[in-house]
């Protein structure tokens, strides 16, 4: 029976970084991922031509070594304002530091030099003026841009540099946790294996959450809900945006709506980059990404709307997937929709959109109706903010505008951790994106990093005490 000082369940960037800080130690790390290692992940629609989603299952774009950010645009959020939760479990000064580190890891495996947002002072404060005027709030960053090419190759890298360092299997999941009178005890994967260890790190990534959540429950464990992020992706002429993201990139506005005070904001844009199809557990939602070579015509973000449930709802997630089925349902995949249609009460053609002056990125998107899936309350929310940002960028209101939806965030739900991300079970540690901590590339690796560094401080404690 094969023991293991500790089990890490995921290769996304949480699980990655905590294995990189173990990896010098000499522990005996197993890393276990239900995808397919980095070489051998591939999109039948990229590689094959295809023209809508097979449904691979796995889903060979969420999946895989590297996780949903192998094929993300490849930003760092070098910043505490946003990008997760972390600031909850430390304070910002050590959140910062440890946001450093990990960008020097990235630097150190071939991460681009260029940071926005260390210049044009100026020129952020203009935006932020105009933001203001408009009702938005413009949260500056600085942002270390890899591009989704780019990111591919460090998250190769990485995976090289671990070889011989700790043993990966890839193509291995885990059915559930182990748990005996009280204490973590070990996993047992999808092919029925029992493997134990001493410690475990729990990163399931977005696509992972679910099943996440639902081994917490079966584990008794206290669970806090998040705000639930649904949506759509915004796509315009580049041009629309340059005088935004050629100061700071990746822009992060926030809007109060006036018609129910509801928060929304912008997340992921992308300039000169593509609309993309995600599969999440058989359903499919939306996503964008930014190369670091290659462009497009188009910049493209997300407007996700954040709204909070109390008692007696506790199945966020549920709520999202329910959104993401009735899109798939009406269009067997993702909807697009001219900004014009959906304010004129009429559902997109191909004869519309052909006409518009926004060439769709995204070409096996469905000319739809986006008021047959998202409630009245997102639907007005994204349209006031629309109505916003065409303020500060004239061009984003225009009835040209592509919207496709739906984008979910399915985070929406984290346990009760301590302050160095431990469960209510000892030695049972839960990090990233799918752990609901966090929601980004730079936070979700910092808590890989925080949790490592925490085991590695208990075993140096254990030799002490043995000596």
């Amino acid at each position: 029976m094969k023991r293991y000082d500790a089990i890490i369940i995921g290769a996304g960037p949480a699980g990655i970084f905590a294995a990189l800080e173990l990896a010098e130690t000499g522990m005996d790390v197993l890393l276990l991922e239900k995808g397919r290692d980095i070489g051998a992940r591939a999109c039948p629609i990229h590689a094959k031509g295809a023209k809508k989603c097979v449904h691979c299952k796995p889903c060979g774009i969420v999946c895989g070594w590297g996780g949903a950010g192998a094929y993300s645009d490849g930003k760092l959020t070098l910043t505490t304002e946003f990008g997760g939760m972390l600031d909850l479990y430390m304070e910002k000064p050590q959140l910062m530091s440890l946001i450093d580190y990990i960008d020097s890891i990235y630097l150190k495996f071939g991460a681009t030099q260029t940071v926005y947002g260390d210049d044009n002072k100026d020129a952020v404060r203009k935006i932020q003026k105009d933001a203001a005027s408009a009702d938005l709030s413009l949260i500056p960053a600085r942002i270390r841009h890899l591009g989704t090419d780019k990111c591919f190759e460090i998250l190769s890298l990485m995976r090289d540099h671990l070889r011989d360092k700790c043993t990966v299997r890839t193509s291995d999941g885990v059915a559930e946790i182990l748990v005996e009178e009280g204490r973590y005890v070990g996993v047992e994967t999808t092919r029925g294996e029992k493997i134990y260890s001493k410690y475990l790190i729990a990163a399931p990534g977005r696509e992972g959450a679910e099943w996440f959540t639902t081994q917490a429950g079966r584990l008794g464990l206290d669970m806090i809900t998040n705000p639930v992020d649904i949506g759509v992706r915004v796509e315009v002429p580049a041009v629309v945006m340059e005088q935004i993201t050629d100061v700071v990139y990746e822009s992060k506005l926030v809007y109060y709506t006036k018609s129910f005070d509801d928060r929304v904001r912008t997340f992921c844009m992308n300039p000169y980059g593509v609309v993309v199809a995600e599969n999440n557990a058989g359903l499919i939602t939306v996503n964008g990404h930014s190369n670091a070579e290659k462009t497009s015509e188009n910049t493209n973000f997300a407007i996700l709307v954040s709204k909070s449930f109390t008692e007696p709802f506790k199945e966020p997630i549920t709520y999202g997937k329910s959104i993401a089925k009735l899109a798939n349902l009406l269009s067997g995949g993702v909807i697009v929709q001219r900004l014009g249609d959906l304010k004129a009460g009429r559902r997109s053609t191909e004869e519309r959109i052909g006409r518009g002056l926004v060439t769709p990125t995204m070409k096996d998107a469905t000319p739809g109706d986006l008021s047959l899936v998202l409630p009245y309350r997102h639907l007005t929310a994204i349209v006031e903010m629309l109505e916003a940002l065409d303020k500060v960028a004239p061009g984003v209101g225009s009835r040209h505008t592509l919207l496709y939806g739906v984008e979910v965030k399915f985070y929406s739900s984290r346990l009760q951790l301590s302050n160095v991300l431990e469960t209510q079970i000892p030695n049972f540690f839960a990090i990233g994106d799918g752990a609901g901590v966090t929601r980004g590339l730079a936070q979700a690796s910092v808590s890989g990093v925080m949790v490592a560094q925490e085991i590695k401080r208990r075993e140096k404690c254990c030799e002490g005490e043995a000596q």
